[in-house]
């Protein structure tokens, strides 16, 4: 399979979440890709998750309910251990849908709502970091 170049940020699509043109950081430090999730409940057997962000506008403050989530460790850059809820969702760049595991994290403080990690980019794209929204301005074409 031929590698896709991507940028150091694009815009992307989650339809499953109905969160679109939203702003992503391409980050090959993290192996675990994450979305800001401002509100987790957990609902008997389901997940409530309510994505809304006041600095990101995109971020809508739709409930989604997951059925199927499993919860991981995550260890941050600078050595903290987080146990995270992880979900699978898609995502969607260069007009492909890919699936996509996202680990629920508050990132209410953080320029972007989402990171993208290696376990994502693996065997699909390249990144140059000279490079932005490269995904993003081939849909506005």
């Amino acid at each position: 399979m031929t590698k896709k170049t991507i940028g150091r940020v694009d815009k992307v699509d989650f339809p499953k979440l109905d969160l679109y043109n939203i702003d992503v950081k391409i980050d090959t430090g993290a192996y675990t890709s994450a979305i800001h999730c401002s509100q987790i409940i957990v609902d008997g057997e389901n997940l409530k998750c309510t994505f809304y962000s006041k600095g990101h506008p995109n971020f809508s403050g739709k409930e989604v309910i997951f059925e199927n989530y499993t919860k991981t460790d995550v260890k941050s850059s600078n050595g903290f251990r987080e146990n995270r809820f992880k979900v699978k969702s898609e995502v969607v760049l260069f007009g492909k849908t890919y699936k996509i595991n996202l680990t629920l994290s508050t990132r209410e403080e953080m320029k972007f709502p989402v990171l993208i990690g290696r376990q994502f980019l693996k065997n699909k794209f390249l990144v140059d970091v000279d490079q932005e929204n490269i995904s993003h301005n081939l849909k506005t074409l």
